[in-house]
């Protein structure tokens, strides 16, 4: 995830800075500025004297008075936060969420929550913002012109409600010094306690999690299904902290509502690994997508937005096109959201091979698929587990599965970072016909792309999905194919 864009990353000349003298400004001043071009991660570019600063909670054209957040004098480039409009744009609206409202929060001292900081936009506009950004990405580091490929601009997925609110089916909270739960600011270690969260759907606002004492709970992770199946709660412990706080949490939910508690040694990893147990219910949850049942444990991998599923499932299928016989691979699988119906389409003559390398998630697929002998999960990392024709067992480091026909289709669903040159060299060699590359990153996107057209594929399509409404956040679905 690039949310700190820098000038290489913005791009285009308009947004290079020039070099200039050092100018003394240090972060905590102000500066009025004339807000431009929205930058990929969801800042805005304007200049002073010469120098880009990268402004969060604007919109292009206003004139605001923004407070530096981050560089130095000497620095190439700036980081500031609008605090307050002196001429606000016509697309400005009330935003929808006060403890992420960037000038509200300005005015009470008190910094806004990360994770809605375009809901000061009109929900239209915010679409047309997301647009510019994916045109200049993949302009510039994809080297593909968004028209040449019939671009159509950023959509939302059918059935969205008309405010962009209640979309999240997973949420993640922190909990404060005081055991009361809380979100961070925008990249800073400062936790603002929290009373709702309008992203996200009722069944998460309506545990009303914000009620129950939290000491000794690192973090919390809910579940809500949009199926409307039990939502879970889980509860992170902190390392060190006196057995059975999550116990105690638990107890104050709601009936019906699962909890699981992730219980971390002491001085343990920082990714909050540890041992998973069930407090109450279970420790997944049942979800749904394309007529067919998944289950997903504890922290594992699922679309966050309640359309998701439904809407990425019918974009792949229609960009694949699955027949029976042929031979498939969906790469970083997940629980299998892609891999169900690919192997129900190919059919007991075909194979659909699942690669994912979270081991957890991988054991899910493998529930997930059970009775459906086309459909082979491997555990581990696409770069060395995809076979490749003509490779011996083990050849360049992967499994014995390595050799046979090579693909007709891939499933590419990389993490924000994108799949990366490794893996893209790997699936290049696997040789697949077509290629549905989904992405939450238009920047690792058009990366991915400039990489795979090295190894003779092109991009054909790409549709831009708003499913992260108010956020700066946004999935792509290209299909590339063998030129």
């Amino acid at each position: 995830m690039t949310d700190h864009p820098t000038p290489r990353e913005t791009g285009s000349a308009e947004t290079r800075p020039h070099e200039t003298a050092p100018i003394e400004t240090a972060p905590g001043e102000t500066l009025e500025l004339r807000v431009g071009a929205p930058a990929h991660g969801g800042h805005f570019v304007a200049r002073h004297e010469g120098r880009v600063v990268f402004v969060r909670h604007a919109l292009p054209g206003e004139l605001v008075r923004a407070r530096i957040s981050a560089g130095e004098p000497g620095a190439r480039y700036w980081r500031a936060d609008a605090v307050e409009v002196l001429e606000p744009s016509e697309h400005r609206v009330a935003h929808p969420w006060p403890a992420a409202d960037a000038l509200l929060s300005a005015g009470s001292g008190t910094p806004p929550v990360g994770g809605a900081e375009f809901g000061h936009a009109a929900l239209g506009h915010q679409r047309e913002l997301k647009s510019l950004v994916f045109r200049e990405q993949l302009s510039r580091l994809g080297g593909v012109d968004p028209d040449a490929i019939g671009f159509g601009g950023t959509q939302a997925p059918t059935g969205e409600r008309a405010d962009g609110l209640a979309w999240r089916t997973r949420a993640s909270f922190s909990v404060d010094g005081q055991g009361r739960l809380a979100m961070h600011a925008f990249h800073s270690d400062r936790l603002i306690p929290v009373r709702e969260m309008p992203l996200a759907v009722d069944a998460v606002n309506g545990l009303r999690l914000w009620e129950i004492p939290l000491p000794g709970i690192e973090r919390v992770e809910v579940a809500a299904p949009a199926s409307g199946s039990a939502p879970l709660v889980l509860f992170v412990e902190a390392a060190g902290a006196k057995p059975g706080a999550a116990d105690r949490a638990a107890r104050r939910l709601p009936e019906g509502v699962s909890a699981a508690a992730l219980t971390q040694e002491a001085g343990g990893a920082a990714d909050g690994a540890g041992s998973l147990r069930r407090l109450r219910g279970r420790t997944w949850v049942a979800e749904t997508a394309w007529g067919h049942d998944y289950r997903v444990t504890g922290e594992g991998f699922w679309q966050i937005h309640r359309l998701a599923p439904e809407t990425l499932v019918e974009e792949v299928l229609g960009l694949l096109d699955p027949r029976p016989g042929q031979r498939i691979a969906d790469l970083y699988a997940g629980a299998g959201l892609f891999t169900v119906p690919l192997a129900e389409a190919v059919g007991p003559s075909g194979e659909v091979l699942s690669i994912e390398g979270a081991p957890g998630t991988s054991r899910d697929a493998r529930r997930n698929l059970h009775g459906r002998p086309q459909a082979v999960v491997v555990e581990g990392r696409v770069e060395k587990r995809l076979p490749v024709p003509g490779a011996g067992a083990g050849a360049d480091g992967g499994g014995a599965d390595d050799g046979g026909a090579p693909f007709d289709g891939v499933v590419l669903d990389p993490p924000r970072a994108g799949a990366g040159r490794a893996a893209v060299a790997r699936i290049a060699r696997a040789r697949p016909g077509r290629i549905a590359y989904v992405s939450c990153d238009p920047a690792a996107f058009a990366r991915d792309v400039s990489d795979f057209a090295r190894h003779g594929y092109a991009l054909r399509s790409a549709r831009v999905l708003d499913l992260y409404p108010h956020t700066h956040h946004m999935e792509t679905v290209g299909l590339l194919v063998r030129a």
